[in-house]
């Protein structure tokens, strides 16, 4: 059927992604883990990695169509190994999730250059990396979704919270979006950027004191954090066929913050 003979009764079908395989990074914890059990609950098949095997396990224990490959993403030889060893099992990767990412919370005059270079390794390079390796198999069956979790922080600056690595590497997701979803739009391959704004996870765990609190609370127009459940719809809409005419673009979804 045509999406010009869909009818509106059946939208909510659109979010369905049954009988696709998706790639999830950094699932052993916070909003991956989210990812990873959302699109598991729209009939998705997981593959979820990250370092911490046991974190995975413990996922994969609630799951029932899940995989299990730990890599360490700062590795050029494990992410090649992580998307052959996925593609192997399953036969392809049609949604790839790069969610897993770090920051560090220093002012540049005390920042080491090794540091900035690190977190742009996991937050930058493996993205682009873990999309190339993929893009083979989505080209040849003329499908596929690439979701690279960004940030509101690659719209705008940080400071107070000092993280120049962060915005740099997150900044740079952002337009590797735009130009990914260029190169490869006409081959069937929608590349698009989920950024959460103040989410709470490890990443997040030094803003969850009540001064953090406070400051989130003055700063944004919907005047707290978000909750997990929040980002699931937006997921949905970029992993599955209910966004197959958005592209190269940014959902921000940040409770106002970059709004202001």
């Amino acid at each position: 059927m045509s999406s010009s003979e869909r009818s509106p009764a059946d939208a909510l079908d659109l979010f369905r992604l049954d009988g696709l395989v998706a790639l999830v990074t950094g699932a052993s914890s916070g909003l991956g883990e989210r990812m990873a059990r959302v699109l598991h609950g729209a009939g998705a098949t997981v593959v979820i990695t990250a370092r911490r095997r046991d974190r995975l396990e413990q996922l994969a224990a609630d799951l029932e169509r899940v995989t299990v490959i730990p890599a360490d993403l700062y590795s050029a030889e494990d992410r090649e190994r992580l998307v052959d060893e996925a593609e192997q099992i399953h036969g392809r990767v049609d949604i790839l999730v790069n969610n897993a990412g770090t920051t560090s919370v220093v002012g540049v005059a005390d920042e080491e250059v090794e540091l900035f270079r690190s977190v742009l390794e996991l937050n930058t390079t493996a993205p682009w990396h873990l999309a190339k390796l993929c893009s083979p198999g989505m080209i040849e069956r003329g499908a596929g979704a690439i979701i690279n979790v960004a940030s509101m922080l690659g719209h705008v600056g940080a400071t107070p919270v000092k993280q120049a690595n962060y915005c740099a590497s997150k900044g740079a997701v952002v337009n590797l979006t735009r130009e990914l979803a260029l190169q490869w739009a006409r081959k069937g391959i929608r590349v698009n950027a989920l950024c959460p704004g103040w989410f709470p996870s490890e990443m997040t765990e030094d803003m969850q004191d009540e001064s953090s609190q406070t400051f989130i609370r003055q700063n944004s127009p919907i005047p707290r954090m978000g909750e997990p459940h929040e980002l699931d719809g937006a997921l949905l809409l970029l992993a599955s066929a209910a966004g197959t005419f958005l592209t190269g673009q940014s959902l921000i979804v940040d409770g106002g913050w970059t709004a202001r």
